[in-house]
């Protein structure tokens, strides 16, 4: 279940975020030839199917690709049809993130549930900087109304500190967010908040997006106030960018599948 899950981080279908081990991975493993010419979605049984010259996608686990929505279907399709003449994998994330869903979420969702259980227990947003006075401000900017939301809408209350000494959470409102979590348990919903939460290290600001409360680019520069304010005194170097590239890419194509899925949504 683990390597399924860090699929979108270390898989096979993900090129590796260091651009030169990259090129080196791209070197010794050609990326396979495009096979087909038209890309279509079809209306099938229990949905939608994405279908290459008239046969149907599978999974890597040889499982037929069916999504809930056509809005969803024609997430994968797009990437299908906007390959050239290689596949390139590594640009494909939400049919990554789809696979990932039906070979691996359906199989254990709960194990998936539990571990973003586990981020909420350290999440991001509860740990603060005790300066300087202009990080701290935009810290507070960006992360206490989603906290202020937690705790209205959803019924958590987090605790604060500074610095990276751990706190422990409370066990009431860790269990409340596993109820809202058991309520999101389809295999799709979950594998997407569950990509969220761990490219930005909060189950809160994925469960924000999953609401309606934040949008993937709110949420996304939420997670970067201290990334980016180092990154103004210091600079960036060109791995870190290009890292963060791929990350961003695969956090929209979350909250793209999420919100094509919005039907299903409760």
């Amino acid at each position: 279940m683990r390597e399924i899950l860090n699929d979108l981080e270390a898989g096979d279908y993900l090129s590796d975020p260091d651009p030169v081990r990259r090129a080196q991975s791209q070197m010794r493993t050609p990326m396979p030839k495009r096979f087909y010419k038209d890309v279509a979605v079809e209306a099938g049984e229990g949905g939608y199917v994405v279908k290459l010259d008239g046969r149907s996608v599978k999974t890597p686990g040889k499982a037929v690709l069916v999504l809930p929505t056509e809005a969803a279907a024609k997430l994968v399709a797009d990437e299908f049809a906007a390959q050239g003449e290689n596949l390139d994998l590594a640009t494909m994330a939400v049919y990554r993130l789809v696979n990932t869903a039906i070979d691996g979420v359906a199989a254990d969702p709960q194990a998936v549930l539990e571990d973003i259980l586990r981020f909420s227990s350290s999440d991001l947003l509860c740990y603060r900087a005790d300066g300087p006075d202009t990080l701290v401000r935009r810290q507070n900017e960006a992360w206490d109304p989603v906290i202020d939301w937690a705790r209205s809408a959803l019924g958590v209350r987090f605790n604060l500190a500074e610095g990276i000494i751990h706190v422990d959470q409370p066990r009431e409102s860790v269990a409340v967010l596993g109820v809202h979590l058991n309520q999101r348990a389809d295999p799709l919903r979950l594998a997407a908040l569950h990509v969220m939460t761990t490219l930005t290290g909060s189950a809160l600001l994925a469960l924000a997006v999953d609401f309606g409360e934040l949008d993937a680019e709110e949420a996304w520069k939420a997670a970067h106030v201290d990334e980016d304010f180092q990154g103004e005194q210091w600079g960036q170097d060109s791995e870190a960018v290009a890292r963060r590239t791929n990350r961003r890419r695969d956090m929209m194509a979350a909250a793209g599948l999420l919100q094509a899925i919005a039907p299903e949504r409760a």
